[in-house]
């Protein structure tokens, strides 16, 4: 076994290409026995943590402005315009709630696509690809709706600071102010998780069966940027009601997901529900770049290091 496959995660090793006709019978013998170590579980959702903290982190840090123009786009009525200032605000705070909340996705994901994969057929790989983003999406979401909402209000100029904006969200609107338009986040979010990382998961398989050959760094981004820029789009409306209802407040402009459809259609039309999705397409495939190439690397690195651990 080369040094590239040895830095595999155990899922994509499944669906390795071999030259050789007894390997995969030792393949198939060596992740068998990993399986059945009770440890690793812990391992694969530990390695996803990191991963997922590392790619999270990266992403929000170089990408932020296109967000807060997105979210700016979004929120903005009639002909108004948006400003172009304070681009990063609001990075810091989220920076603190996007590390836990990578790490908690990633690594509720990894273990949960390995099992599905384990009990599906390969046939039915896609599904398992599905359920395990969208399980992640919803284990993870406990952190990221009110990440998101603070950002979102600092991004539309609400608050100053992060402490300040959760202070006066809790002061104002109670606990559950943190978690506005939790419903709104789930029908965006989890479809978008599944679908995402779907593509990303399915697009890899198909490519190395083609090549017969482990994925370079690049291609692992181009498969990610692409990934992401189609599930950008097509979740751009459902993010759109999202961002309304969070960065609303107290003044309860929207009483509920159909409400908040309903008064969009009738004071803006069917367009508002495209809006923000250039910058959005943009921010999520060049972050579908960077997040599946920083993931993919990050897992590698902590593959080889855990080899040559064994073998020191």
């Amino acid at each position: 076994m080369s040094a590239n496959q040895k830095t595999e995660s155990p899922d994509t090793l499944k669906y390795e290409v071999f030259s050789c006709k007894d390997a995969p019978k030792k393949h198939a013998a060596s992740v068998g026995t990993k399986e059945d170590n009770p440890f690793d579980f812990v391992r694969v959702l530990l390695d996803g943590a990191i991963a997922g903290a590392a790619a999270g982190v990266v992403v929000e840090s170089v990408l932020y402005p296109l967000d807060t123009i997105k979210t700016r786009l979004q929120t903005v009525r009639g002909g108004g315009k948006i400003i172009l200032k304070g681009l990063y605000s609001g990075l810091a705070g989220n920076l603190a709630g996007v590390l836990p909340a990578s790490a908690i996705f990633i690594g509720v994901y990894e273990p949960t696509k390995q099992k599905l994969l384990k009990s599906f057929p390969e046939n039915l790989s896609a599904l398992a690809h599905l359920t395990a983003g969208a399980v992640g999406g919803a284990a993870s979401s406990i952190i990221r709706v009110p990440t998101e909402v603070v950002k979102q209000r600092m991004q539309t100029g609400h608050f100053a600071s992060a402490p300040d904006a959760v202070r006066l969200i809790v002061a104002k609107e109670g606990f559950k102010g943190l978690f506005a338009g939790y419903s709104s986040f789930l029908l965006r979010d989890l479809p978008f998780d599944a679908i995402q990382f779907c593509i990303y998961e399915q697009l890899r398989i198909g490519y190395k069966l083609a090549a017969k050959r482990n994925l370079s760094d690049p291609e692992n981004a181009v498969i990610g940027a692409f990934a992401g820029a189609i599930t950008g789009a097509v979740t751009t409306p459902l993010d759109v009601i999202k961002t309304r209802l969070m960065v609303q407040g107290s003044s309860n402009q929207y009483t509920s997901i159909s409400h908040c459809v309903g008064t969009i259609l009738k004071e803006e039309g069917a367009s508002a529900f495209l809006k923000g999705m250039g910058p959005r397409v943009l921010w999520i495939g060049i972050g579908g770049s960077i997040f599946f190439g920083v993931l993919e690397k990050t897992k590698q690195l902590l593959a080889a290091e855990r080899e040559d651990h064994k073998l020191s």
